[in-house]
């Protein structure tokens, strides 16, 4: 009875999607074979004991125990009472162990429905700030192929020192700590205070304020002075040996880069990470300076390949150029790992998402910063090759907005990321404005900077700024798995090719900037469902060119005449 009732409750809520785009059912459809449980709703979807709160700050204390690979604790919660309600929901993995909940010294009243757990509280007058604290222990689950598979990772390093690092995105923060687990809340600011072993060295994010030394144990308090969303908050324990830098900014001063790595790789580190500076300059001028400025920046050693934990991004790629030593151009020496990673401090850390159905905001944003770093440094011409590799791994076969309300993070391929990418880039060349384009890019990160935001509210405003009519195409390209077919027939006619063509898409009404011509020059024509006809002078059949690199559409050639 409850899997039918949470996924009748899905469908329902899909119904919610914006009318900007209209169609939905389409959507829907592409998700029908997806069976959600309750559990999936309870923690995607906001209902008032989610509503009732708004988290102002988190105060977060546990200990590592490296024995049994367990670990103690207790969160404070300081919150701001919207709604009345006679429970709130907080979330924490079933599998680890709530002691207690209290408030103002007296234990509350909780109940746990898997990873649910619905407190009983007082009669909270609206407006007021409160605080509870959850009490927990437990042996947090184990990531099996991390950062896509989500827990904790403990290993050792090449001298049998112990290695411990957490990855949690999609699947969540609260396997390991306690909190009110959903993208659309995130606190102000944060206090993490974490205890390990005696010579081991634990790097969370923020700022380290203070260490204090006890006989066996060492306790490391950092402090988070900006809104970080829970999948960000982390930690990394080993045997870390910490260098810094400083990234200089036009308009800002000094930004303390600071790196922590495994002693064996510290000479390999300082000249690896001096490219840090180029990936902050050039972000910096697209979309302005590097967001978390007092919180500094960050990049630590871990045991897996990384992942975007704000103020403190893990690093795993080896010391390699690219992606472990590929995926990017060969005439290119830069680490993806650095570029993606810190493109997320941007977009997913400061411009943050309410729903997981909106993680193409996330991915690919920052997947199309990788794209903006190639044309800083290696100019206009480098980005196609670049974005060439990308598109073999676009597969279109779902959506790239995931269903809403759920704790979606079944990705069935890479399209948030790349497909999104792409998505920017066919925007670009839509808007055959770079000026605009550019303007367009800033304006928007400055709109939802430390702020959370969704599909529509983000499409909205790039409507507007623009200018355009871009409903069909933010309907095509984020609400139908394919993409638009460009179908075209030639024939020579003496110095001139006669050219017909026209747009086949999911949205009819749907019309692209198409460059037809040779490789070297085109003139651009917008192409739609009706058929059209055009004779290109001083062009042959061998050396015609659709340009197809520029924006997200099959060319398909007819051999036969329409």
């Amino acid at each position: 009875m409850l899997h039918k009732f949470a996924f009748a409750f899905i469908f329902l809520s899909l119904l919610t999607l914006p009318e900007l785009f209209g169609q939905h059912d389409k959507l829907l459809s592409h998700y029908q074979d997806y069976h959600f449980s309750a559990a999936d709703t309870l923690r995607g979807s906001l209902r008032i004991e989610r509503n009732c709160f708004d988290v102002l700050h988190y105060d977060l204390a546990f200990a590592l125990k490296l024995d049994d690979q367990s670990i103690s604790g207790h969160n404070e919660i300081l919150f701001e009472w919207l709604a009345a309600s006679d429970k709130i929901q907080l979330d924490l993995f079933e599998n680890m162990v709530i002691d207690s909940i209290i408030h103002e010294e007296s234990p509350l009243k909780f109940e746990r429905i898997g990873n649910a757990t619905f407190v009983t509280v007082p009669k909270f007058k609206i407006g007021s700030k409160n605080r509870l604290s959850i009490y927990y222990h437990g042996i947090p689950k184990q990531a099996v192929n991390p950062p896509w598979d989500g827990g904790f990772i403990w290993r050792t390093d090449e001298l049998g020192n112990p290695w411990i690092a957490v990855s949690c995105e999609g699947i969540g923060a609260s396997l390991w700590w306690p909190n009110k687990d959903h993208l659309s809340d995130e606190p102000d600011s944060m206090n993490i205070n974490i205890t390990v072993p005696s010579g081991l060295f634990a790097v969370c994010n923020g700022n380290l304020v203070n260490t204090t030394i006890m006989d066996e144990e060492t306790c490391y308090h950092w402090e988070v002075g900006y809104p970080i969303n829970n999948y960000n908050v982390t930690f990394n324990v080993g045997d870390y040996v910490h260098f810094s830098d400083v990234y200089t900014s036009e308009t800002e001063g000094n930004l303390a880069c600071d790196y922590y790595v495994l002693n064996e790789n510290l000479r390999k580190a300082k000249v690896h990470f001096k490219q840090v500076n180029g990936v902050l300059e050039a972000f910096e001028y697209y979309f302005g300076p590097y967001p978390f400025w007092d919180d500094g920046f960050a990049l630590v050693e871990t045991p897996y390949l990384g992942m975007e934990h704000q103020g403190a991004i893990a690093y795993g790629n080896g010391y390699q150029r690219g992606y472990q030593g590929s995926m990017i151009p060969k005439d290119m020496d830069w680490d993806y790992i650095i570029v993606h990673e810190a493109g997320h401090e941007w977009w997913g850390n400061a411009v943050s998402v309410k729903d997981h159905a909106d993680m193409w905001i996330h991915e690919g944003f920052t997947t199309y910063m990788e794209a903006l770093y190639v044309e800083y440094h290696f100019g206009r011409a480098a980005v196609n090759t670049y974005l060439d590799l990308q598109r073999p791994y676009i597969g279109n076969k779902q959506p790239i907005v995931g269903p809403k309300d759920v704790n979606f993070d079944d990705w069935k391929v890479s399209d948030h990321y790349y497909k999104g990418s792409m998505i920017l880039h066919s925007l670009r060349t839509y808007l055959n404005d770079d000026k605009l384009w550019f303007d367009l890019l800033k304006a928007v990160y400055a709109e939802f900077k430390y702020k959370q935001t969704d599909t529509e509210a983000l499409t909205t405003f790039i409507n507007e700024y623009s200018k355009r009519d871009l409903q069909a195409f933010w309907e095509q390209y984020l609400f139908y798995p394919g993409i638009p077919t460009l179908e075209y027939y030639v024939q020579q006619k003496g110095n001139n090719l006669k050219v017909k063509y026209r747009m086949l898409a999911d949205v009819e009404s749907l019309v692209l900037p198409i460059g037809f011509g040779t490789a070297e020059n085109q003139t651009i024509y917008n192409c739609s469902k009706d058929w059209q006809e055009i004779k290109i002078s001083g062009v042959t059949e061998d050396n015609f060119f659709v340009n197809t690199k520029d924006i997200l559409v099959k060319g398909k050639k007819l051999w036969e005449r329409p």
